[in-house]
């Protein structure tokens, strides 16, 4: 079942629909993928910026979705390698083949459906995807360490075996992350643009760098290094921004905001 239904996003089928077409863009060219990163706040704040993000995407038939575990429950890395995920659009089935290669290339990768049980930020970006394409397949990993070394060992062997698999140009990466939390909306997008300028350039090192030096509180950075160190190894040359706002922007309060940005990598 959802965790997070009618708490992040609405929970009937159809309302949710209406919400995320609120959000479409006017026009929007598609282009291929490696990655993107997305925010995975409540619609109202991130939706916009998830939607426009992804409307510009031609979606894979696989996706591997990394998020920041937010709960504290489970294993540092945490993957579920069998079964499906709901969400009120419908169900997604995990990709098993894909799952357990990433395993066999990742040993410290361990399954485990405890960290993904109240989850939400890897859950929040599904209706999305789903609204753009109904059948593709998942791997969801579930991170909540910090560890530099291992975060780029996790981006290598998601590398391998994305190349191992055969199928490179049908699987996709999603890195689900919000920027800056509960800071001055000035001092917020200043923050961030020191954050999405490290993506943009493809520095993992120099995301992490800016994290530490600046205090930037992108709750999804690890996912992030991890999913930047593999699309390069993917053969990705390029990011952009797509869309950058602050929950400011919806509230009208700009004292304590959240920023949120959507990117594409290729």
């Amino acid at each position: 079942m959802p965790a997070v239904a009618g708490q992040f996003y609405p929970s009937s089928a159809a309302e949710l629909k209406k919400l995320i077409e609120k959000f479409l863009p006017k026009n929007t060219l598609k282009q291929d993928v490696i990655a993107c990163i997305l925010p995975h706040a409540g619609y109202v704040y991130s939706g916009k910026v998830a939607v426009e993000t992804v409307a510009g995407v031609n979606i894979k038939n696989r996706i591997i979705i990394l998020g920041p575990n937010h709960t504290g429950y489970g294993a540092d890395f945490s993957i579920t390698s069998s079964g499906e995920w709901a969400t009120p659009l419908g169900k997604i089935k995990i990709n098993a083949l894909l799952a357990k290669s990433i395993m066999a290339n990742c040993d410290f990768l361990t399954e485990d459906p405890v960290a993904h049980q109240y989850e939400h930020s890897l859950e929040v970006e599904l209706p999305i995807l789903q609204y753009f394409k109904s059948d593709f397949e998942i791997v969801p990993i579930a991170i909540l360490s910090d560890n530099r070394q291992m975060l780029k060992k996790l981006g290598a062997g998601i590398a391998q075996a994305v190349k191992g698999s055969q199928e490179e140009k049908s699987i996709m990466l999603v890195a689900s992350s919000d920027m800056t939390h509960y800071e001055p909306q000035a001092v917020a997008e200043r923050k961030d643009r020191a954050a999405i300028e490290a993506i943009s350039e493809l520095n993992a090192d120099k995301l992490m760098q800016k994290i530490k030096e600046l205090n930037i509180t992108m709750c999804g950075y690890a996912p992030a290094v991890a999913v930047i160190t593999a699309a390069k190894l993917l053969g990705a040359k390029n990011a952009k921004l797509i869309k950058y706002q602050t929950s400011g922007d919806t509230t009208g309060d700009k004292t304590s905001v959240v920023g949120y940005a959507g990117i594409t990598i290729y």
